[in-house]
């Protein structure tokens, strides 16, 4: 029986950082294999994980909404047949709604020897709020689907912020597991026991005792994720920039469903063009801080540095980061966003 595990998360919520410490903590020996369902042309990641040796199938199609449900059963099923894995590993698009993902999930293990072992959604703490108010019919929909909740970046937050964050994810979703740890300080079994839902302590206790009584509360049932299908969504798009100004992007629709690819697009160019780390940085900077761009969620790339090098970086509102890593076959840049303007993108990489 292949365990299937989903890993979902809003643009830039560290859903690669999490896969990477599971499979070198707790998967490793298995035989795994990764499905992501990257929104944008190009898949960047794939090359981060590629190192640990495990089989990536990418399926880096347009429209994330539509392809998830036919074309993902079929290639779940040719996953399946093909390499017969251990374990499936899951990562829907940032924008992805998890209902659909699970529910895609559940179509294919009522006919194949797989099982939904667990649904993981990694929440950035100190984003939440924002994109709960902004981009709620996406960011709830993984929140509201998820058997247990990772919360990302909790050494950077106060703990009051930690605490305002888990009572609004709690609104949303009363039953599911929260991680608030930090992940450096656990080990990847901790986490896998929570999203497998076991209460180690308490199972060890039982164990001791030769007691099996299902009603103790540490088995809780796998199939208890909630489809809510109507929520009330306000689109304000609002920046909550540390520097101080607002700006406020009302967006009206008339109905509350949409396609993510109505309210996302991406840009994603592939150059040989260099770039000095500092020259990179100022880019960062202005697509975090500007919005002559459209609002800019995520952005990540790996480009030929000036240096002879290669700069591989990632950024999500007010944070990035660039470091010095391998290269790949030429520069590839992919930008994620809301009304995003290719003329002012190209620009701003030096491209025009």
């Amino acid at each position: 029986m292949t365990k299937i595990e989903i890993i979902s998360g809003f643009l830039g919520a560290g859903k690669t950082t999490l896969i990477k410490k599971l499979l070198k903590e707790v998967f490793a020996g298995e035989k795994v294999v990764l499905i992501e369902n990257e929104f944008g042309e190009i898949g960047i990641d794939g090359g981060f994980l590629k190192e640990s040796g495990i089989q990536i199938t990418e399926m880096n199609s347009g429209c994330i909404c539509c392809s998830l449900v036919g074309d993902f059963g079929t290639a779940l099923k040719e996953v399946i047949e093909t390499y017969a894995p251990d374990r499936i590993l899951i990562e829907p698009s940032g924008v992805g709604k998890l209902s659909d993902v699970t529910k895609a999930v559940r179509g294919v293990a009522a006919h194949e020897p797989v099982e939904l072992n667990s649904s993981v959604t990694v929440v950035d703490g100190q984003k939440c709020r924002m994109y709960m108010k902004n981009f709620g019919e996406f960011f709830n929909n993984q929140v509201e689907n998820a058997g247990t909740i990772v919360i990302s970046r909790t050494q950077k937050m106060t703990d009051e912020k930690v605490e305002a964050c888990v009572n609004m994810l709690r609104e949303k979703n009363p039953t599911a597991t929260i991680i608030t740890t930090p992940w450096e300080e656990l080990k990847g079994e901790q986490i896998m026991a929570a999203m497998e839902h076991q209460d180690l302590l308490m199972k060890e206790e039982l164990e001791a005792e030769h007691v099996h009584d299902e009603g103790c509360g540490c088995h809780h049932d796998h199939e208890h994720h909630h489809d809510h299908d109507h929520h009330d969504h306000e689109h304000h798009h609002d920046h909550e920039h540390s520097h101080g100004h607002d700006h406020d992007h009302h967006h009206h629709h008339d109905h509350d469903h949409h396609h993510a690819d109505e309210v996302f697009t991406s840009w994603g160019k592939e150059t040989p063009h260099k770039y000095s780390e500092e020259q990179l940085r100022e880019i960062l900077e202005k697509l975090s801080r500007d919005d002559e761009c459209g609002i800019v969620l995520r952005a990540k790339g790996i480009v030929p540095c000036t240096d002879g090098g290669w700069l591989h970086f990632d950024m999500v509102p007010e944070e990035f980061e660039i470091r010095h890593g391998a290269a790949d076959y030429t520069g590839r840049l992919c930008v994620i966003g809301s009304h995003l303007s290719d003329g002012e993108l190209s620009s701003i990489f030096g491209l025009a």
